[in-house]
Order: structure tokens, then sequence, then C-alpha cells
């Protein structure tokens, strides 16, 4: 099988675009791209297969792609920009900002708690329509209003969708100018930085974006058989029952809407751009300072996650460490994405990474195609 690969390699990384290719030969990739950034500058960025298989259209250099919880790192150097500011602090109540928030027993919980997934506030409750969950006051409203499902700071619950509208509301409350992280990402980040990223995709874009695969088993079916007794059935397809893994994510009204959770789209060159400004400059721009990325990088929540039910660890909204992706380095500070997604930067090394695909694939054992690549980058470093 050959396969088309468009892009450049520094030398002495050709095992990367080897690893690379071999996601397509050996492992079926479909369409993928990844980047590579060291002291801030490109060394490794690659794309080929297919943005949309059944058409033929191929994956290109201006090729986007939605990459679901990956968003949730972007968010995250939202919050941490404002840490630095002086806008925000980690360790004050959310309802300092936020008065609303206070209500049914909320009232101590702290910004640091809801980034690290502690607020028990895993789902919102009650009946949605589609529509008014991809509107952001009904949410925020039922959210500061709704009690938490176990007593909050005492243990961590991967809040899959909900962490994006408590931490963009948290964005906005500490914003001078009242954005969310749509906005916010696109004036403070991707602008200065020159990235093709966003939360909330404007329609012109909407030709470049790279048609999902979905995998053939619908998980939301699968989980809806164990009842409410499973707190992940409850929070999948979360809010109202309507999201799982499927077309609905290629759907204009999905890459509209701003859920900083899960609806960020861009490429795998801006991901790893904005991750690697966070550790150094980038053609004269830096996001984040050596001390607000270390106390972003500070554990806040680790061991046996109550809605995932398997191990991981938290910074401040930051997946920290090997527990997003098995050949991590530990000082990696970055998200995963479902389906394959991964993002990050090794503050250590000024090494940023990502990888961005479009065919979704949940292997337990951990995804050997973003592995294999991480493997081969610091093989060659």
């Amino acid at each position: 099988m050959s396969v088309a690969v468009d892009g450049t390699v520094a030398s002495g990384l050709e095992g990367v675009r080897d690893a690379f290719v071999a996601n397509f030969v050996e492992r079926g990739e479909v369409g993928a791209a990844v980047c590579v950034y060291v002291d801030g500058r490109p060394v490794v960025d690659l794309w080929g297969g297919h943005a949309d298989p059944e058409a033929g259209r191929p994956w290109t250099e201006r090729t986007v792609v939605p990459f679901f919880s990956a968003t949730k790192g972007i968010t995250a150097v939202c919050v941490s920009l404002l840490v630095q500011r002086g806008r925000l602090d980690p360790d004050t109540p959310v309802a300092d900002l936020w008065p609303e928030f206070a209500a049914a027993g909320k009232g101590e919980i702290t910004v640091g708690d809801v980034c690290a997934h502690r607020a028990g506030l895993p789902y919102v409750e009650g009946e949605w329509s589609l529509a008014e969950v991809l509107t952001w006051e009904p949410m925020i409203a039922a959210l500061a209003a709704q009690a938490p499902v176990w007593p909050p700071g005492t243990t961590h619950g991967y809040h899959m969708r909900t962490y994006g509208w408590l931490v963009g509301e948290i964005v906005r409350r500490a914003d001078p100018g009242g954005r969310r992280p749509g906005a916010f990402l696109r004036e403070e980040i991707a602008g200065p930085l020159g990235l093709d990223l966003w939360i909330g995709l404007p329609e012109a874009e909407e030709p470049r974006v790279a048609r999902l695969v979905p995998p053939r088993d619908s998980f939301r079916d699968a989980l809806a058989a164990f009842g409410d007794d499973l707190l992940l059935a409850r929070v999948f397809s979360n809010p109202g029952g309507h999201f799982d893994y499927d077309d609905m994510w290629n759907t204009r009204a999905l890459h509209a809407a701003e859920l900083p959770s899960s609806s960020g789209i861009g490429d795998a060159r801006s991901l790893a751009r904005m991750y690697a400004a966070c550790a150094g400059e980038v053609d004269g721009v830096r996001l984040l300072d050596d001390a607000t990325l270390a106390a972003a990088a500070v554990t806040r929540s680790s061991g046996r996650d109550e809605v995932l039910m398997t191990p991981n660890r938290f910074g401040l909204g930051f997946m920290l460490g090997a527990s997003f992706g098995a050949a991590n380095p530990p000082t990696a500070v970055g998200h995963a994405g479902a389906g394959g997604a991964l993002a990050f930067v090794d503050p250590e090394r000024r090494i940023a990474f990502a990888y961005v695909m479009n065919d979704l694939r949940f292997d337990p054992a951990g995804d050997p195609r973003s592995e294999e690549l991480v493997r081969a980058v610091y093989a060659a470093l």
C-alpha cells in the first residue's frame, strides 16, 4: 500500500516520517497530520491521507479537523493566561467571580477544583433539546443551580462536557472584556501566533474541515445498557442524551458551537505552535512564562477517575504525564482528544507535539498511532 505524505522533516527526524507513514501502511490511518516544535521552531510538519474518504478529498496543508477534548487544553491555556495577568486565582472560590454558582452547597468550590474535575458536576441534570445544549446561557444557569454529585474537592471525575461551560464561564467572568473562550482564543492566542484554531468555527472555514469517520458501534447505546447506575453512562451522552461519537460532529451546527470542552477545530501545526509558545518564544510571541506553566502542571487530581474508572492525573485544566498517552514523557502538559488526537508540551525539553486525525478509534490499551509518533520524536531527540 502506498500513501501520499506531504510536508517537511528536519534532518535527524526522518524516523518520525517513517512512523507517520507506518500509521497508514500498517494501521489503516485514513487522514492525519503531525507537527513537532523544538525550542520554538517547527522540526516536523506532515500531513497525508484523505480528509473525506467517501468523496476522495485529500488531506492538504490547509485541512483542519475537530479534535474533541484536546480542546480542554486550549481552554486551560486561556485560564493560565488570566492567572498570569493577575485576573484569576486558582485557589479562590468560583462564587467570588460567579455568585450564582454558590447555590446548592457549592460556595467553597475553587477555580482549581473545577479545572481539575473535582467540582462534582460531571453532567447537567434535566431534559434539554440539542438547540438548548448548543446555547451558552441555559447550560450555565443549570450548572450554577445544580447540587454536586459528590462532596466537592474529595475526589475527581472527568467532566466530559461540563468542563467547557464551567471553565468557560470562569474565563468569561475573569476576562475584563467578558469574552468566552472562543473569542479569547482568537484574540489572545490564535491571532498573535497566526493559528488556524477555533472554538466555534466561522462558516467561511467550513470547506476546510475533514470529515470524521465514526467508530462502527455506538458508545451511547453500549453504555445505555448499564443504566444510570453507571456514572459514565450518565455523563457520556449528556446533556439531554444527544451526544455520541457519530456523524453529528460532521454537521455545521456542531462545528459552529462554542463547546470549550470538545468542539475545537484546527490543525496539528497550530496546536503544536500554541504549546511551543507556552514554554518559550515562537517568532517573538510567548504565551506563558516558566512560573505560570509550572504552576499549571502541579498535580491537583490523581488516581482513579470516578467517571472514566481508570487512573489519570490533572493539573490546572491540563492532563499530565503518561496519564493521557503511554509514550508521553512524565513532564508532558497538554490534553488528549477522543478518537486519538494528542497535543502537549514538554517544558523540560522544550518539545511541543500535536497529532490530529479523522478516523476515530477507541483502544482501551491506548492509541498506537500517536504513541509510535511520540516514541519516534523522543528516539530522534
